[in-house]
């Protein structure tokens, strides 16, 4: 069985994989405080309820955003279940062309979601990935990663009109009934859902304009692409889990 992990800075995903098949996965908390210890033993609680033998794992690999959580996440599946994950970076073979100004600038979510990206489509894309900040990345036709853009997520554009603004409350990230807001709650959802939509459109459709692409797919994942996708003219497919396949992928090109 094979670990991945996808370290965020809101949250950890987590997935174990037997050959190809995802047979669980979870989403926990990003907590900069814990330890290695307290990881480790987080992991081997999930492992136990979902009645997956830590020995069974024989290989995991990382991607992360978090340097500081990274390093207590690996020390603590190196010390409990025994394997020493592969990180993705430098170094780390992925079969793609990083056509960034200096690659060593790119998220290595991002690189993942490339390479998961075009394995799945064969075509060029824009993948858009909905996390604390939201990503947009750009592949060729040959699957060579481009570029792209980073948005403020929608996490961090509620709380800031929570924390910012002195009479405005903290709301739900949700679809609301009417564009036209009736109460102080309501607009504000409909600035933020309504808004966030139109950015998300308006960034993919200048991107694949700028491309020259004769056909671009457009492909979303994260935590909250379902609901921004319900609602995209631009957005064709959302996959729950196209980073934790593409570490998967990047795994068996580094073995």
């Amino acid at each position: 069985m094979l670990l991945v992990i996808d370290i965020g800075n809101t949250n950890i995903v987590l997935g174990v994989y037997q050959k190809e098949r995802l047979i669980r996965h979870w989403r926990i908390e990003t907590r900069s405080g814990r330890t290695g210890d307290e990881y480790g033993i987080l992991l081997s609680n999930l492992f136990q309820l979902a009645g997956i033998a830590a020995k069974d794992v024989t290989g995991a690999i990382a991607a992360s955003v978090a340097p500081p959580v990274e390093v207590a996440v690996l020390r603590g599946v190196k010390d409990y279940l025994r394997v020493k994950p592969l990180l993705v970076g430098p170094g780390c073979k992925t079969g793609i062309a990083i056509r960034y100004d200096n690659p060593r600038e790119v998220g290595a979510d991002r690189v993942v979601n490339a390479v998961a990206a075009y394995h799945r489509l064969r075509s060029a894309a824009v993948v858009v990935d909905f996390g604390t900040a939201t990503t947009f990345d750009l592949i060729g036709p040959q699957g060579e990663y481009m570029g792209g853009a980073i948005a403020p997520g929608l996490g961090i554009s509620m709380e800031a009109l929570f924390t910012r603004t002195a009479k405005l409350p903290r709301i739900e990230c949700v679809k609301p009934a009417s564009v036209v807001g009736r109460d102080t709650v309501g607009a504000m959802q409909s600035g933020v859902f309504w808004g966030y939509v139109g950015l998300v459109d308006g960034l993919i459709a200048r991107m694949v304009a700028e491309s020259g692409f004769e056909r671009v797919r457009v492909l979303a994942t994260g935590g909250l692409a379902g609901l921004i996708a319900s609602e995209s003219a631009q957005i064709e497919e959302v996959d729950e889990f196209l980073t934790l396949t593409g570490l998967r992928m990047l795994y068996e090109r580094n073995r």
